[in-house]
Order: C-alpha cells, then structure tokens, then sequence
C-alpha cells in the first residue's frame, strides 16, 4: 500500500486539476522525447484518473487506490503533492531544445508529431518548422503529407496573429504589471490607467496610462525599457506607445505624459467614452467653455482652469461625479443634471455565491475548501451545484451521487455549524435538446436551489431555443438561469434566442437570470441587465461559476459588469442575507404550486 503522508501541507500545495496538468505535461514532454507509448500511457492514464476522481487527492490514504495508479506513478504523484512540482519534468526540459516544447502551442500538432520533426528534420523551434513546411519537406514523411504541411502552415499563421482584442482579466494582467513598475519611477508623480479597462469594458483592444511628472523625455526612456517591452510604436514626450507581451498575452499600451496641472483633465479626456466624451463637450459649449485633456478654457476670457481632481472637473461643469464605467452615453448625462444617478452595487454588499463546482463534477476543490474559502471572503452562505447527470463530458451526477453529495453538504454544515457559513444543495442542471430537465422534479423539490442551464445543441432555432429555456423557468423549482446566452467572449456568440420572452417569463414566474462573473462569459452583458432592470423590473443573480478555489476570486469582473448595468444592491440576489434568500427562493414554488 502506497501512504499518503502530510496531507495538510499537500493539500495547501496543489489540487486534482493541478497534478493532473503536470503529469499530462510530463506525458507530453515524454512523448517529445521519443519515450515509448506505454509508459506515456500510464501517465496520461493516471492524470484522467485524478481528473474524474470526486476526492481531494491529498486526503486519499492510499493513490494506488485510484484506478490505473500503480506504484511508480504514485511515487510521482506524491512528490508534485509535496512539492508543486516533478523533478523528472524539469530535468526533461533541460535536456530538450528549449524551444521545441513551444510547438505544443501551433494548432493541430501533437508531441508525437514534434518528436518525428526533431529526429527527422532537425526542428527546433518555430522558425524550423516554418522553414521545413515552407520548403515542402514535412509532405514526405511517412505519416504526413501535403495536407497535414498545409494545416502546420496555417496553425503557425493562426499562433502569429495578435488578436484583435483580449479580455478583461488579461489585460488587467499586463496593465497591473506596468502600473506598479511606472510608479516606482522616481519622476512620476501620479498615474492611473485609463480608457476601456478604467471602465471596464468586457473586451479591450489597448491599454491607456495617464501620468504626470515633471520631466517626461526621462520617463519616456524609462517606459520603452521596461523588460516586458517587445516594440516601440511611437516614442514621444507627450504619449508614448508600445507592444508589451505578459505571460503570452501581447498588447498595445498608450501611455500619455502630462503635467500634474493637467492630470485630472487628461484622465478624464483619455478614460472616455468617445460618446460621453462629446457630450461633455456639447455641456460646456453651452456653458461658455471648451473642455480638452489639457483643462476647461473660458471661451470668453480664453483662461485655462485645471483641477486637482475628476471631482472637480465635474464640480465646474455643475456635474456630481460619473463613475468611469458609466460614462458610455447611456443616460449618465441625463440622470447627472437630475442629481439622479444611482447608488451602484459595491462588492462588499456581497453576501454569497450561488454557482459553483466541485471534485463531484469538473471541479478542483471538495464541499469543504470551497466553504472554508468562501468564509474566509466573508461570504455568509454558498451553494454547491455541480453538474447533472447527462453532461458527461463535466463527470455530472447521477441521482444516486447527488443524495451522496447531499449527506456531505450536511457534514460539512455540522463542521462549520457557528462559523457564519451555510453551505446550500444546488445543482446546475441541464436543459435537454427537447426542453425537458434532466432531473426529475421529485429530485429538485429536495434541493435549496436549482440553477438551469443549456451546454449543448446550441444551433437550434431561436424558437426552439427560447422554448427550452421557458421550459425550464416555467418549472417550479428552478430558480437560476445561467449563462442565458451561452456566448463565450472572443470564442462563441450567443445561441439564438429571444430575451424580450426571457425577461417576460422570468417577470411572471420569479425565475432568476444569472449575471455569470467568469470574464470569458460575463453573461448576461451590462445593455442586457441595464434593459432587464430598468424595462421588466428584475433582479440578476451575480455568480462565479467557480471550478476551484481561485476561480471564486473572479466576482469583481461580475460586480464590475453589474456597475456598468446600472445595478444597485436591491438588484442583485447575492445581496440577500440568508434568510432573506431563502424566503425568495421558496416565494417561486409557493406560488406555482399553489
């Protein structure tokens, strides 16, 4: 018997997604080399083994336990547990070119592949297999042919291209990178990021910095040194401009020098919208004045007025202060002249997170470390719903694994009992093709929350689609639509449907549209919930969708989009106290099966 010792000290290390990613690496790497099937076999073999295990791999007692682990595979198992890493891994990563493993990333092309390049042809790295694919020398190795070059040339194509623009969290990534290296710069005396990612837009195609300082030829030296550097676009004493590459993600960056008398002007010109921004032009003409990034000039006297602050910006043209992520000519200007703009949801209004994943289903962590993280977060209540029985794909439950899930749920309540945290049974259950549930409704009465989603047959009718949906809004015991649209941003638009019948539906039964916090969905988007708001009266439900414990951290990208939505707290289900949830999840069954 293989013993697990230490699980405390694993356990903190790294989860099941964790150690499966490394050891499906390791089987890649070892594939590269020219190991033999079977030994990358065992590997990959135990790397799915973790993935569909529904415990946390550092509380098992014995990892030959799990199927396909023998002896040998659970000495490197335990070693990645006890050190987040296997040395076995980085030794091969010495001994292989340094750039061959990069060709993983070219679409379309395995280890096995990369290993007959390197000891056929020589290939090294991407500039190789370019050359040998472009030189019409892949075609004629046993395996290949005149297609499969074809396909490696357009995948290296595809890897080339910069995408047009990135999602929120990436570019949050690289902007919170440069941000903190431009303030250490003895000569900046403030800077703050701008445009699209200060409002937070879901997409954004630049990064914008405005920064004040009294010598700009040197910071401007400083900026297009900074390591993360890959081009200089444009090298000025007033903007500079630069291509950045963070951890894979490629950007453009614009950052603007301005003195500190023209900081609060330039910060609010450059944060934008373009939209807002002509409004507040047409404002100040009709005030008698010009605004621009560097003031406010007096058109009758021609005197130029700077400010401290936005705050005061705003002051001058009789104005209470916009927040950034409403400033997309959407009403702000309107509601700002009324003294009538909306005291908008805070994250620490935030009481608990209804959709989330575990080791039951696709998820990295068990019942336990989600509530334990949750707790730590402040939140007073979670709900586990992982997936149902037809999603195989995701390890979805059966009935019989749900009620076992259901008698966890309770121990971990009673081990938590006192604490502040309620752990509450959910699922998220599939909506079938044919717009029946996939759990029958004497399952779902024993539930305290039922979240509905569709995963696939995306390419129905609308008609179709829609009537799936109200399928299962119009059931009594579901309570939360997620993701509505299904759309994943920069991979998958919408599925056809008709949100008008959505938000109808949902006004008449109590059913909840969810506001999905993942920044690859943010589903629904902030014109959908800014409509659903103010046009049917409704609330949203703003969840993580979590599959580990990092993945709850991921709310403010849904408490961001909320704010752009013009969602105060009242709108949003998350805010409820405990009780107060479960008074208005109970309100829809009592009502429908009246």
């Amino acid at each position: 018997m293989f013993i697990v010792q230490n699980k405390l000290l694993w356990r903190r290390a790294v989860n099941n997604k964790q150690v499966a990613g490394i050891l499906h690496t390791y089987g890649d790497y070892l594939e590269i080399s020219g190991e033999n099937a079977f030994r990358v076999g065992a590997y990959r073999k135990a790397a799915r083994a973790i993935e569909n295990s529904r415990q946390a791999v550092a509380d098992l007692e014995d990892l030959t336990s799990l199927p396909g682990v023998g002896k040998g595979t659970a000495t490197v198992i335990a070693e990645i547990l006890s050190t987040g890493k296997l040395l076995a891994l980085e030794e091969l990563k010495e001994a292989l070119p340094p750039e061959l493993p990069k060709l993983l990333n070219v679409p379309g092309l395995g280890p096995k592949s990369i290993y007959t390049l390197h000891k056929e042809l020589g290939v090294r790295n991407l500039q190789d297999l370019r050359d040998v694919a472009e030189g019409q020398k892949i075609r004629g190795l046993s395996g290949f042919g005149p297609k499969k070059e074809q396909k490696i040339l357009e995948g290296l194509e595809q890897l080339h291209a910069r995408p047009e623009r990135i999602l929120l969290h990436e570019a949050d990534l690289v902007a919170y990178r440069l941000l903190s290296q431009i303030q250490d710069m003895q000569e900046v005396k403030r800077v703050q990021l701008a445009g699209s990612i200060r409002r937070r837009k879901e997409t954004i195609k630049d990064i914008d910095f405005v920064l004040s300082t009294l010598d700009p030829i040197t910071v401007a030296k400083q900026i297009v040194s900074l390591p993360e550097v890959q081009e200089v676009v444009n090298h000025g004493d007033t903007k500079v401009s630069i291509i950045v590459k963070v951890e894979e993600i490629v950007v453009s960056c614009d950052v603007r020098l301005v003195t500190e008398e023209q900081f609060a002007s330039a910060l609010h010109h450059f944060t934008g919208s373009k939209d807002h921004n002509v409004r507040v032009r047409q404002r100040a003409k009709q005030m008698g004045l010009k605004v621009s990034e560097y003031g406010v000039e007096n058109t009758e006297s021609g005197e130029t007025i700077t400010f401290s602050s936005e705050q005061e910006f705003f002051d001058h043209l009789h104005l209470p202060y916009i927040i950034p992520e409403l400033r997309e000519d959407r009403g702000e200007m309107e509601q700002g002249d009324k003294a009538n703009l909306p005291d908008l949801i805070e994250q620490h209004d935030y009481c608990g997170d209804l959709h989330m994943h575990t080791l039951y289903s696709d998820g990295a962590n068990s019942i336990l470390e989600m509530a334990l993280a949750a707790k730590e977060r402040g939140y007073e209540y979670i709900a586990i719903t992982d997936h149902s029985r037809s999603l195989q794909v995701a390890s979805g439950l059966s009935i019989k694994e749900l009620e076992e899930q259901w008698k966890e749920i309770e121990d971990v309540n009673r081990q938590l009992k006192g604490e502040g945290i309620t752990v509450l049974k959910g699922t998220e259950m599939d909506i079938l093709p044919d717009g029946t549930l996939d759990f029958p409704d004497e399952v779902l009465r024993e539930l305290d929350i039922v979240i509905a989603a569709i995963h696939i047959n995306f390419r129905q009718s609308e008609e179709v689609m829609t009537r799936r949906i109200l399928n299962a809004m119009e059931n009594p015991y579901v309570n939360i639509i997620a993701h509505p649209t299904g759309r994943k941003l920069l991979q998958r638009d919408s599925y056809p449907v008709n949100l008008e019948k959505l938000f109808q539906t949902a006004k008449e039964t109590g059913t909840i549209l969810e506001l999905n916090a993942n920044p690859h969905r943010l589903d629904l988007n902030d014109e959908q919930l800014k409509r659903m708001k103010e046009e049917y009266g409704l609330m949203t439900a703003i969840n993580t969708d979590a599959h580990s414990i990092e993945g709850l951290g991921m709310l403010p990208y849904g408490i961001a989009t909320a704010r752009r939505g013009w969602l105060r707290k009242e709108d949003v289900l998350n805010t409820l106290t405990l009780t107060e949830l479960k008074k208005l999840l109970g309100s829809k069954r009592a009502k429908m099966n009246k």
